[in-house]
Order: C-alpha cells, then sequence, then structure tokens
C-alpha cells in the first residue's frame, strides 16, 4: 500500500492544497518561504505519539478573520452549531491505495469502511478542530476596550484566543467512504499511528566542525540501531549480535563487582567516626553498572580510517561526507525501527529537508536518483526481501537535484499572494497530461479537427516534456527556485544582461529594483524557447523572451531564404516568433506593427527588435539593434537611411560576438540599453 494524495486546509501557507504522491519518491522545490517544511512539520505534529497541538499562528491567515467571525458570532447568541460550522478547522486528509489481493491489510482495516468491491482507496481525514462544548471558553469574558479602531480590536480577540485555543481544540481521525464523503467513521487516532509511520531527517543536522565543538552523532545513532536491533521484530542475526554484545558487557560488569567496586570501597569516607551507620541505618557502598546502549551513546566514537592505522574522529572529515553517511546512517535506524515495530504492511513516510547541505553538485545528483534503491537494497539484504514499504519526501533548494531527478517526481511549490500569501502546489507531470490536451481542444466544434489537433498536441507535449527533462539535466537552470526569468537567445546578451538590468534600474528609479530580484537568466538559442511556454506558464513564472527578428528574404537564384537587412525582407527565420504569432509567413513588418498586448501571453512577453524612438531603421539582430541604439559610438555616418543601414549591416558582419560583449561589457559603460529590451524589461519588473 501507498499513499496516493495529500490534502491539506488551512495550515499556514497551505491554505487549500493538493499533492500528488509517486510510489518511492517526491521531490519538493520552490523558493524560499513557500510551505515545503510547513508540509513535513503538518505530519511531524499529526503522528507524533503526544497530544497533537497547534498554535493560532498555524492556522492560515484568512483563518484569523474567520475567528472574529465567529466571536461575533457568539456575541449575538448564535447557536454553537452554527459557530462551529464556521469555526476553521487545520485539516489533512490522506489517500491510501492498496492492493485488494494483499494477504495482510489489517493495518488498514479500520479505515476501510466503503463497500464498493473495485474500489481500491482508503481515505484518512485528520481534522483539528473545535469541541462544541469549549465554544463558550474560547469567546466568552473576553473583554473589548470601548470605541477602539477595528484593527485593534481584532488584535485583543486573537490575542485572547490565542491563549485559549489548545483547551479548545482537538485533533479528530475519521475514516471516510471514497465513494460517500457522508459516510464516515471515527477513528483512534492510535490506529493511525500503527498504519502510517513517519520520520524525518531534519535541514538543521547540526555537523559542527571540530573546530566549534564535535558532536558523535554517527555514535548516537548507532546506538538507536542496537536498541531496535533487540526487539522481537529483527532478524536472528541482529539479535544474535545484540545478544553477544549484551554478555560481552556482563562479563565486564561482573568484573567490576568483584574487584573495581571492592577497591572503590576504600575511597568512602569513614563515616562511622559520626556515628553512622547506627542501629537502624543501612549502610552504603559502590556500584558501577554498565549499560550496552549508554556505552555506544557516550563511550562509543566512530572514527575514519586514516594513515598509520590512526583513527581520524567524525570532526575531522569533510561537512559533505558527515552529512551523507549520516543520512544514510539515519535511515537505516528508520529501516530497523520499522523493521521491529510491528507495522506489516503498512505505509512509512520519511522527510528528508535539504539533503544537499555540503554535497558537491555530482553526488547531490547521485544522491537523489539513487533514493529510490535504498529501500529495494535493504528489503533484499537485510529483511530476506520482505519489502519496505516508504515513500521519501524530499525537499531542495538544489538545481542539482531538482533536474536530475525525474520529471514525473517534481512537485512546484508556488507562493502565491492575493489578499494575503498562500501556496499553490504544481505537479509538473500535470501540466504535460492528457487533461491539458483535453482542455485546450474542448472548443473545437468539428471532431475529426479535434482528433487532428489532439494528435499534434500529443505529440508536441511529449517532444516538449522529454527536452526539457533533458535541458534542465544538461544546464542545471534554476527555473524552479527565481522570482522571474528571461531567456535569451546568444553570448552578446547573456554577457551584457547584468549590465543591461543595471542600467535599467538606474533609469527607472524604482525602490524594489530588478537587479534585487532573483531572476533567472537562460540561453536558449533561437530555436529552442517555444519548448518553454508550456513550462513557464504552469509554472506562473513571469518571463521574458529576447530574440531576434532575424529577417530573411527570398532568392530567386537560389530558391531559399538569405539574411537580410529588416527594411528588404519578405520573412523571419525565426522560429520561436513563428510559435508566438502562431503563422509561418509572418513578416518582419508585421512583427514591427505589433503592440504590447500582442507580445504577453499569460506570464510570458516576448522582445524583439524595433526601431528605436524616432528612427525608421530596425536591427536584425541584438548587435544591429545595439549599434542603432549608440549611434554615436561606432561613428555611424549621418543622414540617408541607406547609408547608416548598410554601414549597420556592415558592421555587424565582421564582429566577434563575444569579444564586442565583453568590451561593453566590461571596458566601457557610457552606453544605451536598445529599446525592445528595455521596454521588456520594464515589463518584467511591473510583474508581482
Amino acid at each position: 500500500m501507498r499513499i496516493k494524495q495529500v490534502e491539506v486546509k488551512n495550515f499556514r501557507l497551505l491554505k487549500d492544497v493538493t499533492l500528488l504522491m509517486e510510489h518511492t519518491s517526491t521531490v519538493i522545490v520552490g523558493r524560499n518561504n513557500s510551505g515545503k517544511t510547513s508540509l513535513a512539520e503538518l505530519f511531524r505534529r499529526t503522528l507524533s505519539d503526544g497530544t497533537t497541538q497547534f498554535q493560532l499562528e498555524d492556522f492560515s491567515i484568512e483563518s484569523h478573520e474567520v475567528f472574529i467571525k465567529a466571536f461575533d458570532m457568539f456575541n449575538k447568541n448564535e447557536h454553537n452549531e452554527e459557530i462551529k460550522k464556521v469555526l476553521p478547522a487545520i485539516e489533512l486528509k490522506i489517500l491510501v491505495e492498496y492492493d485488494k489481493e494483499a494477504s495482510d491489510i489489517v493495518p488498514l482495516s479500520d479505515f476501510i469502511i466503503d463497500l464498493d468491491p473495485d474500489s481500491n482507496v482508503a481515505v484518512i481525514q485528520l481534522s483539528y478542530q473545535v469541541k462544541e462544548s469549549e465554544i463558550k471558553s474560547l469567546f466568552s469574558d473576553i473583554e473589548i476596550e470601548a470605541n477602539i479602531e477595528p484593527k485593534v480590536r481584532d488584535e485583543q480577540i486573537l490575542r485572547e484566543v490565542r491563549k485559549r485555543l489548545q483547551k479548545a481544540y482537538y485533533l479528530q481521525v475519521v475514516a471516510v467512504d471514497p465513494t460517500d464523503e457522508r459516510n464516515q467513521k471515527k477513528v483512534e487516532a492510535t490506529k493511525l499511528r500503527e498504519l502510517l509511520r513517519g520520520d524525518f531527517i531534519n535541514a538543521q543536522r547540526g555537523l559542527d566542525d571540530i573546530t566549534h565543538k564535535e558532536k558523535d552523532f554517527l555514535g548516537k545513532v548507532l546506538e538507536k540501531i542496537l536498541t531496535n536491533s533487540g526487539l522481537q521484530g529483527s532478524t536472528d542475526d541482529d539479535k544474535s549480535t545484540a545478544k553477544e554484545l549484551a554478555d560481552i558487557v556482563s562479563d565486564i560488569q561482573k568484573k567490576i563487582d568483584e574487584d573495581f567496586n571492592k577497591s572503590l570501597n576504600k575511597f568512602l569516607p569513614a563515616l562511622n567516626q559520626f556515628g553512622y551507620p547506627g542501629l537502624n541505618d543501612p549502610g552504603i557502598r559502590t556500584e558501577t553498572v554498565l549499560d550496552t546502549q549508554r556505552l555506544l551513546s557516550n563511550h562509543t566514537k566512530l572514527k575514519y580510517v586514516g594513515a598509520n592505522t590512526l583513527g581520524l574522529p567524525e570532526g575531522y572529515n569533510g561537512l559533505g561526507s558527515r552529512n551523507l553517511i549520516y543520512i544514510l546512517f539515519q535511515l537505516f535506524e528508520f529501516f530497523k525501527s520499522y523493521q521491529c515495530g510491528g507495522l506489516a504492511n503498512g505505509v512509512h513516510l520519511i522527510f528528508i529537508e535539504e539533503p544537499e547541505a555540503h554535497l558537491h553538485p555530482q553526488m547531490q545528483e547521485v544522491f537523489v536518483k539513487q533514493i529510490g534503491d535504498i529501500s529495494k537494497t535493504f528489503s533484499e539484504k537485510l529483511a530476506d526481501g520482505k519489502e519496505w514499504p516508504v515513500q521519501f519526501v524530499i525537499t531542495t533548494h538544489s538545481t542539482h537535484m531538482a533536474n536530475a531527478a525525474s520529471f514525473d517526481s517534481i512537485r512546484y511549490f508556488l507562493s502565491k499572494r492575493g489578499d494575503h500569501q498562500y501556496t499553490c502546489i504544481k505537479d509538473l507531470r500535470a501540466g504535460f497530461s492528457e487533461d491539458v490536451i483535453d482542455e485546450e481542444i474542448k472548443g473545437i466544434g468539428d471532431e475529426g479537427e479535434r482528433e487532428e489537433r489532439k494528435t499534434k498536441l500529443t505529440e508536441e507535449i511529449s517532444s516538449d516534456k522529454e527536452f526539457l527533462h533533458k535541458y534542465l539535466t544538461l544546464t542545471r537552470c534554476d527555473l524552479f527556485f527565481a522570482d522571474k526569468a528571461i531567456l535569451i537567445e546568444g553570448s552578446s546578451e547573456r554577457i551584457l544582461l547584468p549590465k543591461m538590468i543595471d542600467k535599467y534600474d538606474a533609469s527607472s528609479g524604482h525602490d524594489n529594483a530588478l537587479g534585487s530580484q532573483y531572476i533567472s537568466s537562460i540561453e536558449v538559442g533561437g530555436a529552442y524557447a517555444h519548448r518553454f511556454f508550456r513550462l513557464l506558464n504552469y509554472l506562473e513564472l513571469p518571463t521574458l523572451i529576447v530574440t531576434d527578428i532575424d529577417a530573411v528574404k527570398y532568392s530567386e537564384e537560389s530558391k531559399r531564404n538569405k539574411k537580410s537587412k529588416v527594411e528588404d525582407s519578405t520573412g523571419t527565420s525565426n522560429g520561436v516568433l513563428k510559435a508566438w504569432f502562431e503563422k509561418n509567413d509572418i513578416t518582419p513588418k508585421e512583427l514591427i506593427e505589433k503592440g504590447e498586448a500582442d507580445k504577453v501571453k499569460g506570464e510570458l512577453r516576448i522582445a524583439f527588435q524595433v526601431p528605436e524612438d524616432g528612427q525608421l531603421l530596425c536591427g536584425r539582430s541584438f548587435e544591429d539593434a545595439f549599434i542603432l541604439a549608440n549611434q554615436d559610438k561606432f561613428d555611424v555616418p549621418e543622414g540617408d537611411d541607406g547609408v547608416k543601414s548598410t554601414f549597420v549591416w556592415d558592421y555587424a558582419q565582421d564582429l566577434d560576438k563575444t569579444d564586442f560583449a565583453l568590451e561593453y561589457g566590461v571596458d566601457k559603460d557610457d552606453w544605451n540599453v536598445p529599446r525592445y529590451i528595455n521596454e521588456g524589461l520594464n515589463w518584467l519588473f511591473e510583474q508581482k
């Protein structure tokens, strides 16, 4: 059995989200403060052995407003039943998919309440909700000052609610019929913990360097592994090893009792000189007890093999190696703990936060690719092939991990802002699914045309998906972590882009300048930018696409298109522009006449050469446009546009693009940003 889907409501930024889980590992990516850690924290609390409690701050911002509304209803003496319907609850719904033919689904049996023989899904709903009997204690006797501002009044109410929340709220666990949500059955929280085990490897693992204070984390993990090895569910080999260690310690204990403590007693003070012990007072003696587990925790250190057989302490190894070893030890401990916990055929969920810490890029890629094989290795070598039903949830800020992971396994956490900030989860697989195709063709009335369009879209989406995964893996681009993006065509734009952004910021006078935002710039060439359109719009990532107009003129002599000046052209060779405007025979003249609205589609804006203000000439490429925007820097002759055009054309043809970009990016600073790029940057700045 496996967790198929998770739904969360009203927990921090996770106002209302659905997360589809992969069979083995799900990789969560996204910008900072997008709710990635909140998901792990919600599971940590609901699966804890103690009483699950939340603070007022754990409720989504919208929920705070609902508490105010419920308070007003209480003061109007409305029925508790109606107030309870209004009061917010933190909800976690888990859909578990199971094999109906499995020999043992006992841990899930309490949650299977439907009568549909074809159903293979159990629905578990956890709700941190108000007790109807405690609504009075939540709101009664809250004194509000008269004639105060509404904002101050709300703050006073919430301050009192915060103090009373944990007394009035409790965690309820119910099984829900997947065929009829009205059919529900309350289940003890302990049943959930018997079914679902949760373990967590936090982002802050405390791998201190030796220069501060060595912490022998690995020895402590080894202690836990030994503890689990003696439990009932352990393998015979583990039990035998644990017994051997216990016997060795027992022999040492006997020696200590006979010799060590006999000598140690001589150090006891001569209490008899003070009349102690008396007739009714017990005597005293020393006793030293050895505990196998404490020996590991406090007195056993793992050493790295050094030169001349000298063992080096943990702190002497690199942080990356220590981090990787620590994670693997933790996973081994979790496996052993699961193996001994009697949760056969249950579900084991392990959250790993930011495993990339201190790991070099290649190791990060290996880790995310191999994590799925760990469960197989442990099962085959340490559990006689018995399956370990583990699902990993990995949160990361690493472009290497994000791009090396399976495209289908990535879940993108997007932080959005309406009246309040909240999180939206994007499943990359869903963005390229058949549902997307059906949505795009549903407006086509003719069945034959609809089928033709569907076939074409299916091929395009499949091709784009394959291309994007390969491209992201090869280039390590950071689209998943950026605030905005710029797709550029060539080396000149790539080298000069930072300088152009600086110049735009300086001339615009904006407070929150583009240079202070996290902008991912990606060089995609002139033939591939359109392959990104679907992904970028799905990610809702504001993106500027900078491309060239690439004017061409048909030659009767050669029977093919050749590069030409814009004013002499009959078409464009740029596939991105053709795809954007959905017209293969579009001309540069038509392109130049396009307005701002034509250049924007969803979250994307395209930018291509246009004449500078007060000019008629238009550049064919970035270099042409740069020269036309800075004519005094290149001694462009004044007067006739034809003469200018020929001069600029000839000048640009002889340029080494990289040397040109380096000259104006490093050596020369006094120049103007071409108009088409400046307008594009202005649009990008305005996107929030």
